[in-house]
């Protein structure tokens, strides 16, 4: 049976249900399953991040409006 297929019995199953212990159940199991991107981003990517918000807290940061009107011309 393909994905797609399997998709698409688990949405009819879940539709038919009327069982919110089951539900329940299901929610739990995507919300386990659920990865945090953050943490699968390499260590290098994590610190630049955390130097971005940093920066951001501090107020060192360039304004968006400020950076498309610096970068307009190319567009």
């Amino acid at each position: 049976m393909s994905i797609e297929a399997t998709k698409l019995e688990l949405m009819h199953l879940l539709l038919q249900t009327q069982k919110e212990t089951l539900l329940a159940k299901l929610k739990k199991v995507f919300e386990e399953e659920q990865t945090d991107w953050f943490t699968e981003m390499s260590s290098e990517e994590q610190e630049e991040i955390k130097t971005g918000i940093a920066q951001a807290d501090k107020g060192e940061y360039i304004d968006n409006d400020q950076v498309m009107k610096r970068f307009k011309k190319w567009h």
